[in-house]
């Protein structure tokens, strides 16, 4: 019996390999092919002022042939068509960066006169800065899960979490969250599960946030930005991407649809050395505190007794650096780089401290990671009492602390 390959439900681990290349047999080709043109020939000029409308009047993905590059691309739509799939939505739309397709969607929020954002903390350095510092208009609400209902005004266009949080790994209840928004679309930003660890949509989100940089790429060789949402508001994301040029390069789109065909083995490799490492972190003398989500994940946030400064001038192998998601694991410290950009006490009041280092774990042999780990720890217990710090009130080091809302 004859079935549709592209729409029988599949995988996820089938979709990562095949969503976005369902029409590449019939069109002789294996490989996805790399469309690097800024502008296409047209000879009907009367047919291309009627798409052109219906572009300007719909936001709708053009028919045929593409006009020029800002926009649309077949490269970047391929990637697009894929991780809709993976996220479980009708579309998604990509642009230059994950901070470009987050200024899209409050630009869109506030183009119909809804400015006002309820956020829970903490965000990524730069999303919390956007929102606070009220660089597009708007204004933001600061609260917990429990106060997001109360918070809600007649001008709130958006409530924006992230879970895990960066940089904490603080997870918040997206099903219980999306019931307080009522009629406000709740923003996932899902870049540190991925959607290989969760599908925010399948949980009452309506935007989900990828900084495709990270994970979706997972080389360390691209940036981008995606949002997964429904067509109605992809088609008005579309506009303000046309309009304001925040496009993602054709050769970026390439290199993140190939990503997504690695995306779960990577996730679940490189999951597994996080989990190791988090068992040795929790038993460590020198680790004050370990975070690390229920979820699961790559991601682990500690923090050390000693200076932070000196693990970052101590690794060798791990390398130091902001960004996370890559093959190759990277360590930084929040505190003076993704975060330093907002204010000291709302840091600390979201749960990032001074002590607090970030670490992406990569896909090395987890001896290796903690050889090098354990060496660059800079803090002795010794030092650490004499410093006034202890582990807990019994002095025992305690299991891993799960970052919780």
């Amino acid at each position: 019996m004859d079935y549709d390959a592209s729409t029988t439900p599949r995988a996820l681990a089938t979709e990562a390999v095949h969503a976005g290349r369902e029409d590449l047999a019939g069109l002789g080709l294996h490989a996805p092919p790399l469309d690097l043109s800024t502008t296409y020939p047209s000879y009907d000029t009367r047919a291309e002022a009627a798409r052109i409308d219906e572009f300007a009047a719909t936001g709708a993905r053009l028919d045929g042939p593409p006009v020029y590059a800002r926009l649309d691309n077949p490269t970047t739509a391929r990637f697009e068509s894929a991780l809709a799939r993976l996220e479980g939505t009708d579309s998604a739309v990509a642009f230059a960066s994950g901070m470009a397709a987050l200024t899209a969607v409050l630009m869109v929020r506030a183009s119909m006169g809804l400015r006002h954002v309820v956020a829970v903390r903490p965000l990524y350095g730069c999303s919390d800065h956007l929102l606070n510092a009220g660089l597009l208009g708007t204004e933001v609400t600061w609260t917990d899960p429990a106060g997001i209902a109360d918070a809600i005004r007649p001008d709130t266009g958006l409530v924006m979490v992230e879970t895990p949080a960066n940089p904490t790994l603080a997870e918040v209840d997206i099903r219980a969250v999306a019931h307080a928004c009522g009629s406000v679309p709740l923003l996932v930003d899902n870049t540190f599960a991925t959607p290989v660890l969760q599908r925010p949509a399948e949980h009452g989100a309506r935007i989900v946030l990828h900084s495709a940089t990270k994970y979706l790429g997972g080389h360390g060789d691209v940036m981008g930005g995606v949002v997964a949402c429904d067509e109605e508001f992809a088609r008005s994301l579309r506009q303000v991407r046309f309009a304001t040029g925040g496009v993602l390069h054709p050769l970026a789109g390439y290199l993140l649809l190939r990503g997504l065909s690695t995306l779960p083995v990577r996730v679940r490799a490189a999951s597994t050395t996080a989990a190791e490492l988090v068992r040795r972190l929790a038993t460590d003398p020198r680790i004050a505190r370990v975070h690390y989500p229920r979820v699961g994940g790559a991601m682990v946030s500690f923090e050390v007794y000693g200076d932070p400064h000196d693990v970052i001038a101590g690794v060798r192998l791990i390398t130091p650096a902001v960004s996370l998601g890559s093959v190759d694991t990277l360590i930084q410290h929040p505190a003076s780089i993704s975060h330093r950009i907002v204010a000291e006490g709302d840091r600390r009041s979201a749960g990032v401290s001074d002590r607090l280092l970030r670490m992406s774990v990569g896909l090395e042999d987890v001896e290796d990671l903690w050889r090098d780990l354990t060496q660059a720890l800079s803090a002795s217990p010794a030092e650490a009492s004499r410093s006034g710090l202890h582990r807990t009130q019994d002095g025992s080091p305690g299991e891993p602390l799960r970052a919780e809302r």
